[in-house]
């Protein structure tokens, strides 16, 4: 049986912390050259503007922004499952973003990348039943790929312009 121990605990967050972890959003953390720095472009679509609800949720709004981010979705749905009288009863939405972190001043895109990945849903229940699965599958795989690339624009902070 495994017990709690305090101590272990202790040593080993002071082990953590005497390795030079600093968390990304503490007050040197990487991550504060971002926060309510960046400009997410507007959104074009459901998709996108779920996009850009998250990621500016994780990075902050900004009333005078240093720098600019833009992407491209991509969401496609797949058929998973097929039933005996050949109707696909599962979808996967596979998606992948495409974004470029600019700075606004000199125009440079500093850094750029792809993200992917996929949710699914069933379509066994209701036509109202499958509609709303289906905006949630949407809703989370937007969710995804914004958090992914917030993670990738933490990762890439330190290498920012002072």
């Amino acid at each position: 049986m495994l017990s709690c121990n305090r101590r272990v605990f202790l040593l080993g967050a002071a082990a953590v912390a005497g390795c030079g972890f600093t968390p990304a959003y503490g007050p040197n953390g990487s991550a504060r050259a971002l926060q309510g720095q960046v400009l997410v472009q507007s959104p074009d679509s459901s998709d996108s503007y779920l996009m850009t609800r998250q990621l500016e949720d994780r990075l902050g709004r900004s009333s005078a922004p240093k720098y600019g981010l833009t992407y491209a979705l991509d969401f496609v749905e797949e058929g998973m499952a097929i039933s005996s009288t050949n109707i696909t009863t599962r979808f996967n939405v596979v998606g992948k973003a495409t974004y470029a972190l600019v700075d606004l001043e000199t125009e440079q895109v500093l850094t750029s990348g792809v993200v992917n990945s996929f949710t699914g849903y069933s379509t066994t229940g209701s036509t109202v039943a499958t509609l709303a699965a289906e905006r949630d599958a949407r809703e989370r795989l937007a969710v995804i790929l914004a958090d992914q690339v917030t993670t990738r624009l933490i990762a890439f902070s330190p290498e920012l312009p002072a």
